[in-house]
């Protein structure tokens, strides 16, 4: 039976018994109102007649008047054509023969008085009679009406019995097979495809439960089938993994381990095979290593770690492990989103560039240190030959001289950075702090340029305020600083232009800049200014230095806590800044 075809058998029947239920009250109903008006009808009309015949005694004089005769015998008349109860017959005749001998003519007063008694008593016997009737009717009323509330009550509670079980059980034909669709489909969402499931008739139901488990064998084959290859595909990456020479940690979304290769397992002295489900975050705990690994937030130093028999350097990475996500969408059908799903932590052995990069740092620091000595020399040579009494020098010689001495000052300034970097670069970084006035800073490194303006006839313009907060800082290394800014700014100046310094308190922290109003830098090569050996390109009119000035100067202020950055834009010159933390009175 068709689903369509139970929905109207199911609510026929609720129409059919609602039916029956009107019917039954309708024709009780009817009856208590016919029984209620054959009482009102016949006996209470009859009482109503007496009532006035006696009226009309009471309140005319013996012997009646002719008004008062013509209003008895109407009533008398309307007596005997409404005569319903058993004897009432004969107490109407009775009482017309009393009536006759009350107008009697010839009639003497006794008789008179006779005749009004016996009016009075059959009139209170007709009252009588209908009374009495009137009760005996009320009571045979009553019972009908029990009768019919009885037979009401019950067509209802049969009524209501059928409604309620009709309520209770036929949902279940519709809701019982949803609902186990319903518990199926749940089960198909957990990857459960042998589910079956069976349903008696030839319904929609049974017809869809039919293609349902068509479906679900579907599936279970197509599991099946794919799950040796998927299987097949995980031992290929876990091996894959496994012979990688860089360490592999793999971490679910509930932080517990997925993969673990062996040199992970070496290097953190784990056994790789009990690792696999434990949680990291409680294994963390007890290996310092690990603890260090999951704390690291993307900082670029290598991590130093003692590995096969010497101190090794690793670079750490770390990856979110994204999944496809298919979300219901109230406009699309489907809308595919990254979930996160884990992280990956990548070890890189990095051991040996480390020392290919101290081999070359320390080559440039030896080469550099060598090539301080014999330059000082030539450019103590070149000051030699100035002096007269050496001899004197014809204008070519004094020219070529000068040359001379550009190019050893310009070595001796790139000989100096590469020192400078090879002492960062080994940590060998010497830092002499103390508590200084910024302002005194700002001014020593303008009378170190000062020379250099004049001879471009370039304003230095200072301000700031008289009275700063003091700077815990090495005056020497942030004087340099301020000198490479100055020395780049009158570099790319125009003739009789201004470098403008200011020395400002913002935030709890002192901010230098210099800038200048030259032609600005390109905002494409801003954010690789601090690299070292980068040069912005030039037109040839002004000498480049080595690249290393502004790299240096970023590691002295980032080794006093202190942060630095360029501002720029082409037509309207640049500003260079750093900002370093106010001094603490403890």
């Amino acid at each position: 039976m068709k689903i369509k075809t139970k929905l109207r058998l199911g609510f026929g029947f609720l129409f059919v018994v609602i039916l029956f239920f009107g019917g039954i009250s309708l024709y009780y109903m009817n009856e208590i109102s016919i029984r209620s008006k054959v009482i009102l009808k016949d006996n209470y009309e009859t009482l109503n007649f007496t009532s006035k015949m006696r009226s009309i005694l009471d309140e005319h004089p013996l012997p009646l008047s002719d008004q008062a005769r013509e209003l008895f015998n109407r009533q008398l008349a309307l007596e005997e054509k409404n005569i319903t109860e058993a004897g009432e017959g004969k107490a109407v005749a009775a009482l017309k023969l009393a009536y006759t001998k009350l107008i009697d003519p010839s009639a003497t007063p006794a008789a008179i008085q006779e005749a009004i008694a016996k009016i009075r008593w059959q009139l209170k016997l007709i009252d009588d009679l209908n009374m009495n009737a009137i009760v005996r009717k009320n009571d045979v009323a009553q019972a009908a009406i029990e009768r019919a509330a009885m037979y009401v009550i019950f067509a209802a509670s049969i009524c209501f019995l059928i409604l309620f079980s009709f309520i209770v059980n036929f949902p279940g034909f519709v809701a019982n097979p949803l609902r186990e669709f319903s518990d199926a489909i749940k089960e198909i969402s957990r990857k459960n495809y042998k589910q079956k499931l069976e349903f008696k008739g030839s319904d929609e139901f049974s017809e869809l439960a039919a293609s349902f488990n068509v479906m679900t064998a579907e599936l279970n084959k197509w599991e099946s089938s794919n799950l040796a290859k998927i299987q097949s595909e995980k031992l290929r990456i876990e091996a894959i993994i496994e012979q990688m020479q860089d360490a592999i940690i793999g971490l679910n979304e509930q932080q517990e381990f997925l993969f673990f290769n062996k040199v992970a397992g070496q290097l953190m002295n784990l056994d790789q095979q009990n690792i696999i489900g434990q949680n990291a975050m409680e294994l963390r705990k007890k290996n310092d290593l690990l603890n260090r690994i999951l704390q690291e937030t993307g900082t670029d130093k290598p991590i130093k770690i003692y590995a096969d028999h010497k101190e090794s350097y690793f670079q750490l990475e770390r990856r979110e492990i994204m999944v496809p996500n298919y979300d219901d969408n109230a406009d699309n059908a489907t809308v595919q989103t990254g979930k996160a799903a884990g992280q990956v932590y990548i070890l890189k052995n990095i051991t040996q560039f480390k020392e290919l990069d101290e081999a070359k740092t320390n080559f440039i620091a030896t080469v550099s240190h060598e090539l301080k000595t014999p330059i000082s020399s030539i450019k103590m040579s070149l000051k030699l030959m100035d002096d007269e009494r050496v001899g004197v020098m014809n204008p070519e010689q004094k020219e070529l001289v000068q040359h001379i001495r550009e190019d050893c000052g310009r070595l001796l300034k790139i000989t100096s950075e590469l020192l400078d970097l090879a002492q960062v670069e080994t940590g060998n970084l010497q830092l002499n702090f103390v508590k200084s006035d910024p302002r005194k800073i700002a001014i020593y490194a303008m009378d170190a340029v000062r020379f250099q303006a004049e001879q471009k006839s370039i304003e230095l313009e200072l301000i700031s305020k008289n009275k700063l907060p003091q700077i815990n800082v090495d005056i020497e290394k942030t004087a340099w600083v301020l000198v490479n800014f100055l020395s780049n700014a009158l570099r790319y100046s125009a003739v009789k232009s201004k470098v403008i310094v200011q020395v400002i308190e913002k935030n709890d922290t002192i901010e230098f800049s210099v800038r200048d109003f030259g032609k600005g830098i390109e905002e494409q090569y801003q954010k690789r200014l601090f690299e070292k050996y980068f040069q912005v390109p030039t037109d040839g009119n002004n000498k480049s230095g080595s690249g290393l000035g502004l790299a240096i100067s970023k590691d002295f202020i980032e080794a006093e806590s202190g942060k630095i950055w360029v501002e720029s834009a082409i037509g309207e010159g640049s500003k260079f800044c750093f900002s370093l933390p106010v001094a603490t009175n403890a």
